[in-house]
């Protein structure tokens, strides 16, 4: 019996190597690629990797339309925060959407989410009225009003834009430059300057990049 000992363990420990072979192929085949960063707070508890995500909301579009995360679920888009009477950073803002939106109009999976800062003035009317100045086509560019505070939390807490503190009251205001893209899992990929024509042709680029890592990232997990 001894005499086999030396044998049993060969083989075990082979069995075991041949395992560990099998095991890394897999997680290699299936491991998800990643063309962009994940931006956000990250917890990393037993290896299993937590990303911020997007919470729920609810708001009215320029139709007056309910518009809720359902309705961009499974769905890349670009987040914006604006004001129609703005004159300083908001033209050069939406000019450059047009852009954004032009390059992937006939794109039924992608979306844009225009909130503005002042729902006090910006009533669905005049959201029309602006929406239409800017030939946003209502089934993906999405111009959005609502309750003030809701707004303000969705810009601080979940698209991260403003470090700022605020509660949304009368006397709190946001106001940036910034265009966000968010995938269909609901993560922040990344934060570019509207006014500012290379980042929002780098933004446009890395919507491509988005789609080719999830085509990849599907096929992948067949």
């Amino acid at each position: 019996m001894k005499k086999h000992l030396p044998l049993i363990a060969i083989l075990i420990i082979s069995f075991i190597a041949i395992l560990s072979i099998m095991q890394n192929a897999y997680h290699k085949k299936v491991a998800d690629i990643r063309l962009l960063p994940i931006l956000g707070n990250k917890t990393i508890y037993d290896l299993d990797t937590t990303y911020h995500t997007v919470a729920g909301f609810s708001f009215i579009n320029q139709l007056g339309d309910t518009i809720t995360d359902e309705d961009v679920k499974d769905k890349n888009y670009v987040v914006e925060f604006f004001f129609t009477t703005c004159e300083s950073i908001c033209p050069i803002m939406n000019k450059n959407m047009m852009k954004v939106a032009a390059a992937f109009d006939s794109d039924s999976t992608f979306k844009i989410l225009s909130h503005t800062v002042k729902p006090e003035e910006d009533t669905i009317a005049s959201l029309l009225v602006y929406a239409n100045e800017h030939k946003a086509n209502p089934k993906n560019w999405w111009f959005l009003t609502g309750d003030k505070k809701a707004l303000y939390h969705m810009a601080r807490n979940s698209y991260l834009f403003n470090g700022s503190e605020g509660d949304g009251g009368t006397d709190d205001f946001i106001h940036t430059q910034f265009f966000l893209l968010v995938d269909k899992q609901k993560h922040i990929r990344g934060f570019y300057d509207g006014t500012n024509d290379a980042e929002v042709d780098k933004l446009i680029k890395d919507i491509v990049l988005l789609k080719s890592e999830q085509k990849t990232n599907a096929e992948n997990h067949k």
